[in-house]
């Protein structure tokens, strides 16, 4: 009898050190991995993955813009190998080396068909909200070089991967967990990866494939070829300093697998893609919000506002590619809305200065002076109240550069509109937030917006603008419907 339960714990030991490729409390290590890959007949290199601050590269001159970074998150980047031959370009050296990785490395890749890009290791811990996602970063048309940055197909988020904790993208816990994220434009390849990780320990319940759509993307290490990107979005941690923890020392590591003998190529088709929308709108709110807003302008000076444009901000990934236009990295996951009467629809060259585009954000543009008496009021329903998003925010823009200083969520602003409405039992699903450069100690829902913060703040003659986020339906595990949604507002 002893024997025998013996015998069953060593048996669940083997589990726990096999199964998962990880046992609990040990450092990370995917060396057995990388050894039956070889063994395949892949060339492995080792990347990394690591925090990509918009607003650190461009603060010091490396980029030109911060490109509409959402304060709410601090992204990580894959930083991949480049192709055995080739050599990473001086303007990446720049990038890598102001961020301390790895010189041989680079954020912005090309992909040949057969090979592959694995990412191997723990997921955010708890949160409200993370994905993985894929996105064509450059593109030539003709004889021009262009930034594209549109996202190529879903996300693997939060409610749909596959973890230890959520074996095959079923419920359970899919926070701090192993998991493998194979991305690969070719079946082939994907399947022998697969069977590398199976034979190092990694069940296949845990491993997810992200696929490049070869029928829409130019695959290639030339320089025509498609350069792509991938991000990492954490957003709302439960516990901040596990968050931080995990930004700067994430347990987790990235291959470029390249195959050392020509395969025959089995390139998959177009993933199918989450539908949003559930039919269930937020319109019956729209005669609450009108209330809120007659009780807006009654509070403040309604001689003096100025009720900003409102419009979306971008358009689809599969829009920009079709079209060659720029739509700075949307996910599948969120809508869009900014303080605009246009969306984004213009084709710019690699790194483009967000300060020669889009000149109707800047002249005459929205400024905020020191003067107490002038402030925005932004103002909406909760997404997230409603449950048409995991969660929202607002971030306050400069013009120029593009750089959020800060985000405000649906967390900050809960519960602000009650105070306006104070009869109307729908005022918890709606907010008031304001936006000045003194806040007075009876503004409980106010932000500060700093200035002689360089590309952390926004100067007094600056000009600025407003944008939202709304991330996630729950039911539909993607982006709520711009057709379900009321569009949050602002006055100056």
């Amino acid at each position: 009898m002893k024997k025998y339960i013996m015998a069953i714990i060593l048996g669940i030991a083997f589990i726990l050190l096999t199964g998962t490729g990880l046992a609990a409390n040990e450092t990370y290590d995917a060396g057995d991995f990388q050894q039956a890959l070889e063994k395949d007949g892949f060339t492995v290199q080792e990347g990394e993955l690591g925090y990509f601050d918009f607003l650190r590269l461009y603060e010091e001159g490396v980029l030109p813009s911060a490109y509409g970074n959402n304060p709410t998150t601090k992204y990580l980047i894959f930083y991949v190998p480049l192709s055995p031959g080739y050599e990473v370009d001086e303007q990446i050296k720049q990038i890598t080396s102001t961020l301390g990785v790895k010189e041989n490395t680079t954020p912005f890749w090309s992909l040949r068909p057969d090979e592959a890009v694995v990412f191997v290791g723990r997921t955010p811990p708890e949160c409200r909200y993370f994905s993985y996602e894929n996105f064509m970063l450059h593109r030539t048309i003709g004889n021009e070089r262009r930034w594209i940055f549109a996202t190529l197909a879903d996300t693997v988020n939060n409610l749909v991967i596959k973890t230890e904790g959520t074996p095959n993208g079923s419920s359970g816990n899919p926070y701090n967990q192993t998991t493998v994220i194979i991305i690969t434009a070719d079946r082939g390849i994907d399947q022998r990866i697969r069977a590398a990780a199976q034979s190092a320990g990694y069940s296949d319940d845990i491993i997810n494939t992200q696929v490049l759509p070869s029928v829409m993307l130019n695959m290639g290490v030339e320089n025509n070829s498609d350069t792509f990107a991938s991000f990492v979005r954490p957003a709302l941690y439960n516990d901040t300093q596990a968050g931080e923890n995990y930004i700067n020392n994430t347990s987790a590591t990235v291959f470029r697998i390249t195959p050392n003998e020509t395969v025959e190529l089995d390139p998959y088709d177009y993933p199918e893609l989450r539908v949003r929308g559930t039919g269930k709108t937020e319109f019956d709110l729209m005669d609450d919000l009108e209330e809120l807003r007659v009780a807006i302008l009654d509070k403040y000076n309604e001689s003096n506002a100025t009720e900003l444009p409102i419009s979306q901000t971008v358009t689809t990934g599969s829009d920009a590619i079709q079209r060659g236009i720029n739509v700075l990295g949307p996910a599948n996951d969120a809508c869009y809305l900014w303080t605009a009467n246009q969306t984004i629809s213009s084709p710019t060259p690699p790194f483009f200065n967000t300060s020669l585009y889009y000149p109707f954000l800047r002249d005459p543009g929205i400024t905020l002076g020191n003067d107490t008496d002038e402030f925005i009021i932004v103002y909406g329903v909760n997404h997230a109240a409603t449950g048409k998003a995991t969660y929202s925010n607002f971030v306050i823009y400069g013009a120029a550069g593009w750089n959020g200083v800060r985000a405000i969520t649906d967390a900050d602003f809960s519960g602000s509109a009650e105070e306006y409405l104070p009869d109307n039992p729908n005022a918890k699903y709606l907010y008031v937030y304001k936006l000045a450069r003194n806040c007075s100690e009876d503004d409980q829902y106010c932000y500060e917006v700093p200035y002689g913060r360089g590309a952390y703040g926004i100067e007094l003659d600056q000009p600025l603008f407003i944008a939202w986020r709304a991330y996630m339906e729950n039911s539909t595990k993607t982006g709520p419907a711009y057709s379900e949604i009321v569009y949050d507002r602002a006055i100056k």
